[in-house]
């Protein structure tokens, strides 16, 4: 009989933390209280504000699958500066991709290399070097939709007409609010983004509207250099490989297509005010704001992206906008959980809160679409536009925790709707079930490159899906999810082999670790994706007996009999074939994702001990300036808090290191690879929050400093 014991416990341990947070809400010496929360005073406080020009704190509007990105004018008219020193400023939206042609009808398995794999023969797209690698990887990729600048007399603005700088992002209605003077003439523009169309508008007041002296630009690039593969610059001299014409215009409003190769789309300029729109240049236009007979100093400018010329909104004035955007954005902030950390006297409290306020918002602008988000979100571009589902968990985690799994949901749907694609992959794999690609763009296909060698993606779905039935414990949860838990749960299976001679299941090469830095062909029983295995399996266990449906024997014995996870000297290593953690210097300047199987999974075999060693080994001589990313900090803070260490995770969270410095507008810079924006640091960030709100392994104890300087209210987050 299969040994249910084990089930038993994670089950016993998720209903004893859950009490445990309740009871917190009313324990812990008055540190942590039930207290209703202001939330629209919580937010506010932490509105990011700039006095100067600060090109790498560009602010975004947006809804979150739609963005628009702007400088210090309240549009995008310094953008080559931006781009050059610091964040680039671009309009995007995640239905928005194109394929160039594919001059040779290239094939995924055109990228194949042979290996020995599973115990068997398998083949798998590595080459990237190729042609027909290279295409692959490069298409389809994301497309900018537009630029749209202000202009004076004419011309692009300078940098040196402007002074007496005030910009202010409101975060609770969603509206930038730009102050400045232009030559010495005052300027006031207000930028908002709608909550439902895909629309950025904004309103001018200065006297140079009545003058005439103001126009907008729009320009439509052909899309991004190719040859970079984070952050390229957008390309404007390729006229005659993309089309732009007005399809309809009146005195307030036109209608035009946008068409590179095959893909299309529409954008709908609406405005209040006169003005006249006229061709520049090929796919440049400006809208000159005429003089005016009411000498009036107000002009607005609504604009409109749609794939479809029949779902453009009739009506779609900025005030119609403002109102869907005041209302989005205060039903998102009094929705799920929220924490509050004011009378807090601790130096770190403030800027916690902070990190935690932007983070939220920058995720909501960002990262609630159908199509999952790129690193880079919304605001540029990397490695084409694709998606890396190793990041699943740092995107979309944190929305369940954070009591809206509906978001969460958007992600797992997709996995879903692209089970036929992951069922295929692991067919030509030799493996049953659904196997998840890791660089993805919208038709899931995969990317090559070493990318299918990366392993740590694949039980994520299943950790996922488990947060959403947390929040939503019911059968319907069940029911749309069991195929996609059961399918990853069989290629989990069929992925792992039997040792005879040590009688246990093994990971074996080539595997490309989550501390990437390892040869693929000897990474054997790396310890995070042991751990993950373990879990993800066992939860799939659980989601068989929710069903009525009998254990699986195979996986349990694999449950029963995997791999330990591997250690050397008291502390755990990230991988057992190469178990030099903490004897080579090289191999602590990548994750410390030895850290991730107690913390992040809160696997039951990790031994506490043995963890807390490893905790203050990486604390103590990790190299913190080389290779560790955004998501590191909270991922060691996780860890920390179940061993009981909240302030060696309150340290990490704020650890002044190389990755890890939060921008005024709230992003996480990764410059060294070129990422001037990187989400999955802020997704990561209010995941670990989350856990620290809700999780301790001493049940009595918040997953906060225990003293007077930390004063925690908190609401709403799902027990763990």
């Amino acid at each position: 009989m299969p040994d249910f014991s084990k089930i038993s416990i994670i089950m016993l341990f998720t209903l004893v933390m859950a009490l445990s947070a309740c009871s917190k809400n009313s324990s812990d010496e008055g540190r942590y209280t039930s207290h209703k929360i202001d939330r629209q005073a919580l937010v506010s406080r932490h509105n990011p504000q700039l006095t100067h020009l600060d090109y790498s704190s560009p602010f975004t509007v947006g809804n979150g699958q739609f963005a628009f990105t702007a400088d210090i004018t309240g549009l995008q008219s310094l953008a080559a500066d931006y781009f050059t020193q610091g964040i680039p400023l671009e309009t995007k939206a995640r239905w928005a991709w194109h394929s160039r042609v594919n001059p040779n009808n290239y094939q995924l398995d055109d990228a194949n290399q042979h290996y020995q794999a599973y115990g068997r023969d398998a083949d798998f797209p590595t080459n990237a070097d190729t042609a027909a690698g290279q295409w692959l990887r490069q298409n389809p990729h994301d497309l900018p939709l537009a630029r749209i600048a202000l202009q004076y007399q004419g011309k692009p603005l300078q940098i040196e007409q402007l002074s007496a700088i005030e910009q202010r992002l409101d975060l609770w209605n969603g509206q930038l609010n730009s102050h400045y003077q232009l030559e010495g003439n005052k300027v006031d523009v207000m930028t908002i983004a709608d909550a439902k169309t895909d629309s950025v508008a904004f309103t001018i007041n200065s006297r140079l509207v009545a003058q005439g002296q103001l126009s907008i630009k729009l320009a439509f690039p052909r899309g991004y250099d190719l040859n970079v593969k984070n952050t390229p610059d957008l390309l404007w001299n390729e006229d005659s490989a993309h089309v732009t014409t007005i399809q309809y215009q009146d005195q307030h409003s036109a209608v035009l297509l946008r068409q590179v190769d095959d893909a299309q789309h529409w954008l709908k300029l609406s405005w209040q005010g006169q003005a006249s729109l006229m061709q520049d240049q090929a796919h440049q236009y400006s809208l000159k704001i005429a003089n005016s007979e009411t000498d009036t100093q107000a002009f607005s400018l609504s604009v409109q992206f749609n794939p479809s010329d029949r779902d453009l909104v009739e009506q779609n004035t900025f005030a119609q906008i403002s109102e869907s955007a005041q209302k989005g954005w205060q039903d998102f902030w009094q929705s799920g959980a929220a924490i509050d950390f004011s009378g807090s006297t601790s130096v770190q409290a403030h800027e916690l809160e902070r990190r935690i306020i932007l983070s939220q918002y920058l995720m909501a602008v960002q990262e609630r679409a159908a199509i999952p988000a790129q690193e880079t979100g919304l605001t540029s571009s990397s490695w084409y536009g694709k998606f890396h589902s190793e990041m699943s968990w740092w995107h979309s985690a944190h929305w369940a925790l954070w009591g809206r799994s509906q978001y969460t949901e958007t992600l797992l749907d997709w996995y879903v709707s692209h089970l036929d694609v992951a069922r295929d992959t692991a067919k030509q794999r030799g493996l049953q079930g659904a196997r998840w690609s890791k660089m993805l763009g919208p038709d899931g296909r995969e990317s090559p490159g070493g990318n299918p060698l990366i392993i740590w993606n694949q039980p994520q779905p299943i950790d996922l899906a488990e947060l959403v039935y947390q929040s939503k414990p019911e059968p319907q949860t069940l029911a749309k999810y069991a195929q996609l838990v059961d399918e990853t749960a069989q290629a989990l299976s069929s992925m792992l082999v039997w040792e005879e001679d040590q009688q246990r299941y093994s990971l074996l090469p080539p595997i490309w670790i989550a501390q990437e830095h390892y040869a693929v062909t000897e990474s054997k029983n790396p310890s995070f994706e042991l751990a993950y295995w373990r879990t993800a399996l066992q939860t799939a266990q659980i989601w068989r007996q929710r069903l009525g449906q009998a254990p699986h024997p195979l996986w349990q014995q694999q449950i029963d009999q995997l791999a330990e996870l591997p250690q050397k000297d008291g502390k755990y290593v990230a991988i057992e074939t190469i178990p030099d953690t903490f004897d080579n210097i090289e191999s602590r300047n990548d994750h410390p994702a030895m850290l991730a199987p107690w913390g992040l999974l809160q696997e039951q075999r990790v031994d506490r001990q043995t963890m807390l060693n490893t905790l203050d080994a990486v604390m103590n001589t990790w190299d913190f300036a080389e290779r560790i990313w955004g998501w590191d900090y909270p991922m060691i803070a996780m860890t920390a808090n179940m061993l009981n260490r909240p302030q060696i995770a309150i340290d990490a969270l704020l650890m002044d290191a190389h990755n890890n410095h939060y921008l005024t507008n709230g992003h996480c810079p990764q410059f060294k690879v070129g990422l001037p924006v990187y989400l999955p640091a802020n997704g990561a960030l209010l995941a670990a929050v989350a856990r620290m709100a809700t999780t301790n392994v001493n049940l009595a104890t918040l997953g906060f400093p225990a003293n007077t300087e930390w004063q925690v209210k908190a609401e709403g987050f799902l027990p763990q």
